[in-house]
């Protein structure tokens, strides 16, 4: 009966506990278990760090743009109050021409000038008339609104402007309307 008394129950140096190499082994994983456990801890600060600084930064560039718009926005209104406050006397001189009875001379010299202070107005915008006579059409600075056959000039030659294009810089503010020569033989 002596071999059952053991039978069932945990042997003698199981019951004291884990071996030395064992229990070198859990100490080992248990320290690696808090570093990963601090450096969680870290990583974890880190990112609510940094999600901290993002937040601020895009509340940082939302106030930045809504400042840019607004500043935007005042700037196109004082430039068009500047232009409107050059127009009126230009404005004041057509009533005035309206209601003076002067000659139809007289008149038309003064409408004359006003359309010179009006030409002075665009200048100091930088908008400038578009030189088209003569020129050869190009699509995108004319709009070809009628057609002619002229065989002195050449194909596509600008035979007549009806209203003339206005420029800022190289950029078409206003096309020119224009007459187009056209020698195709469809054309005829």
């Amino acid at each position: 009966m002596s071999d059952n008394k053991n039978h069932g129950s945990v042997p003698d140096d199981e019951a004291a506990g884990p071996s030395a190499p064992l229990r070198s082994e859990l100490e080992a994983l248990k320290r690696e278990l808090n570093e990963v456990e601090t450096e969680l801890k870290s990583l974890r600060g880190d990112l609510a760090e940094q999600k901290e600084r993002y937040l601020r930064l895009a509340a940082e560039f939302d106030n930045f743009r809504k400042r840019t718009t607004q500043e935007t926005g005042r700037r196109a209104a004082e430039q068009k109050e500047s232009f409107i406050r050059e127009l009126l006397p230009i404005v004041d001189n057509l009533e005035r021409a309206v209601s003076s009875g002067a000659s139809p001379e007289q008149l038309r010299e003064g409408v004359r000038m006003t359309v010179q202070q009006l030409k002075q107005l665009l200048r100091r915008h930088e908008i400038e008339p578009e030189e088209t006579e003569g020129q050869t059409f190009d699509p995108n600075r004319h709009e070809a609104i009628a057609q002619r056959h002229d065989p002195s000039q050449p194909d596509h030659a600008i035979l007549e402007t009806f209203q003339p294009g206005y420029r800022r810089g190289k950029e078409v503010f206003r096309p020119a309307k224009v007459a187009v020569n056209n020698l195709s033989p469809a054309a005829r």
